[in-house]
């Protein structure tokens, strides 16, 4: 028995949202047995825009009965069918979390006519329910609404039939099947390609952009993990909704997995991505040669073109560094930028300056001092790097982590026996 569902809703997910308005249509693969259809009062106020889409405003709904009300019936004729709908996991997690609400535990099958109808009718411009109706010449007469949706994906479902569908259905409720509870707009087979060693995957968007990051000891069970339960929250529907392919990068360890899922998540920033991300520091520590030839330093913004000597959080601490670095290697802080050039140098006054600021210090004497100061700060920050196992006996991987704290990861061919390692 199959219970052909379509539900309306105040909001697209189900944790603080409601239903209002359910229809079920039970069918035996040959004909409608039977059917149900009403309103709901949810308990809340219907967002206008949802009002507009549905037709379905708060005077509507007000004398109708509650999810809790219907629950009961609602349950007895889900439990023991197959449930379908257009994009199943959305109208499932809704009737699952509302029923969970009311005292019932709902655990059926569930087939997706979306991910049907791409696999019965290949090709098809688009496999939204509007769409793949105007495709298959299947009107909606009543659109928006729970009872001519669900019509409508009757419909579907007998021309799905027709065209030889039964095996795909055959195929989706066998109890190893991932069709059941994979994001609507992901192929099966791209986690069935998925290799069961470390690495990295990454989840993309229809347009192709990378929304989230992750690394797995075993790639394809961390991935499947994501798609085993269906909670009713805001970011778990949207982010399952967002997700239309699968891609990979294989790593020798976990270790390295690790490392360079910290370094994708850094260079790509994705939408879905909460841990691991932070800010840069603001601030850096810059050099440059002016037009007399001497060197100079300044603590400035970040800028994305120019590779900092070393970065900040805060303007003062960029400043009190700058500041000791003119008093230990006796630099001009005119050239520095820690005094205005109208005013006398105060480095002159104190006899810290050697009258770079008024060019009776030549710039080669002045730039060795500035480059010295420079080397002092770099060899003081810490830096290294990890050799690690590769994807196979002839590689090895390596991550390092450089002065200024950025990182690095790569493949390479093992070091040969003869070779002497360094530090």
């Amino acid at each position: 028995m199959y219970a052909i569902v379509d539900i309306e809703t105040t909001g697209g997910y189900a944790a603080s949202n409601a239903i209002t308005e359910v229809a079920i249509v039970l069918h035996d693969g040959n004909r409608e047995l039977k059917r149900y259809e009403t309103l709901v009062r949810p308990g809340m106020s219907i967002p206008r825009y949802v009002q507009s889409l549905t037709g379905i405003s708060d005077e509507m709904v007000s004398g109708a009965p509650s999810f809790e009300q219907i629950a009961g019936q609602v349950y007895e004729w889900l439990k023991d069918a197959v449930f379908i709908a257009h994009n199943v996991n959305f109208d499932y997690s809704f009737l699952k979390h509302q029923l969970k609400d009311c005292g019932y535990e709902l655990d059926c099958k569930k087939l997706c006519t979306v991910r049907l109808s791409r696999k019965t009718f290949p090709g098809a411009p688009s496999y939204s329910l509007g769409n793949i109706c105007k495709y298959l010449g299947i009107t909606i007469p009543n659109r928006h609404r729970a009872g001519g949706d669900a019509d409508a994906t009757v419909r579907l479902f007998e021309q799905i039939l027709k065209a030889g569908g039964l095996e795909h259905i055959r195929t989706m409720l066998k109890g190893n099947s991932r069709e059941q509870y994979l994001p609507v707009n992901l192929p099966a087979g791209q986690l069935d390609q998925l290799p069961m060693v470390p690495g990295v995957y990454y989840f993309h968007d229809q347009k192709g952009k990378v929304i989230y990051v992750g690394k797995a000891k075993n790639l394809r069970h961390r991935v499947t993990s994501h798609f085993s339960n269906n909670k009713p929250g805001r970011q778990k529907q949207e982010f399952l909704r967002n997700i239309y392919s699968i891609s990979h990068e294989t790593t020798g360890t976990e270790l390295m997995a690790f490392l360079l899922e910290c370094i994708e998540i850094k260079r790509l920033w994705p939408a879905y991505n909460r841990s691991l991300k932070r800010f840069e520091p603001s601030y850096g520590l810059y050099i440059y040669e002016d037009r007399n030839g001497y060197s100079r330093l300044i603590v400035e913004k970040r800028k994305r073109q120019l590779q900092p000597i070393y970065t900040f959080s805060l303007l003062l601490e960029g400043q009190t560094l700058l500041r000791r670095l003119v008093k230990e290697y006796r630099l001009c802080p005119k050239l520095c930028f820690i005094q205005r050039d109208n005013d006398t140098c105060i480095g002159l006054t104190a006899g810290d300056c050697d009258g770079a600021c008024e060019h009776k210090e030549s710039p080669q004497h002045y730039n060795d001092r500035v480059e010295a100061a420079v080397s002092a700060l770099i060899k003081s920050l810490p830096s290294f790097t990890l050799l690690d196992d590769g994807r196979h006996p002839e590689e090895k991987a390596s991550s390092s982590s450089n002065r200024d704290g950025c990182m690095a990861w790569a493949t390479c061919p093992p070091t040969p026996p003869s070779a002497t390692p360094t530090n």
